[in-house]
């Protein structure tokens, strides 16, 4: 995938199709003698905690903002709960009243933010 001068490109072609594999996964240019740790460390499908199978070069992100079980905080009550289980929780935890200190009446959590607007 460089340029290579015409008076050694017979030599690195010879070199290259001795030594060099391409993935047929990634199509990264990967040393024969490494494309067994490359297949085992890239390309494994492994299972993550929420079941599904993956590669595993792509677990990190996956875990990190696809995984349905990954941890998620209450925007509420700060609780730390799984993603899939988040937006249930947060309806109910939004729902729960505080008494404002302003005009004492009693406020839903998710508008506690807002009612200082409109609070006498």
């Amino acid at each position: 995938r460089k340029d290579i001068p015409l008076a050694n490109f017979i030599v690195h072609e010879i070199h290259c199709s001795r030594n060099i594999e391409v993935c047929r996964y990634c199509s990264e240019s990967i040393p024969k003698s490494e494309m067994k740790n490359h297949m085992e460390t890239e390309h494994a499908q492994v299972t993550c905690k929420c079941q599904m199978k993956i590669e595993k070069r792509l677990l990190d992100d996956h875990e990190a903002s696809g995984c349905l079980l990954r941890p998620a905080v209450c925007q509420y009550c700060d609780i730390q709960l799984t993603f899939n289980k988040l937006q249930d929780h947060e309806v109910y935890c939004g729902a729960r009243t505080e008494t404002c200190g302003g005009c004492g009446r009693n406020i839903m959590v998710k508008d506690l933010k807002e009612h200082p607007q409109i609070c006498g």
